[in-house]
């Protein structure tokens, strides 16, 4: 079944349209296995729900989630800040760390 991004995500302003908690994240987990270990490494991006939809860049839930210590979406952000900063960033450069210690 298509999922309709716009439509997500005017559903959930709908829904948190009277939350007072509006506490959000995008987590990331990546396992890498090596033989029969494996290791999970986990980027979260903490922030909240904006008030409404802003910015054009990005894709799913960007235009709406404001990280922490940020004033404007990921979609008003631009790539070069979200990807220094978002969960597949974190996640990521972890996996390079794991990789690197073999």
């Amino acid at each position: 079944e298509a999922k309709d991004p716009q439509a997500n995500m005017a559903l959930l302003l709908d829904n948190l349209s009277t939350a007072a908690n509006r506490k959000a994240q995008f987590r990331t987990v990546i396992a890498l296995v090596r033989g029969t270990e494996a290791v999970l490494l986990e980027g979260i991006c903490e922030g909240k729900i904006a008030l409404e939809q802003k910015g054009t860049g990005g894709f799913g839930y960007d235009p709406v989630f404001v990280p922490d210590g940020y004033m404007e979406t990921f979609a008003e952000l631009g790539e070069e800040v979200k990807n220094g900063i978002s969960h597949r960033a974190l996640a990521t450069r972890k996996l390079i760390e794991a990789i690197g210690q073999r």
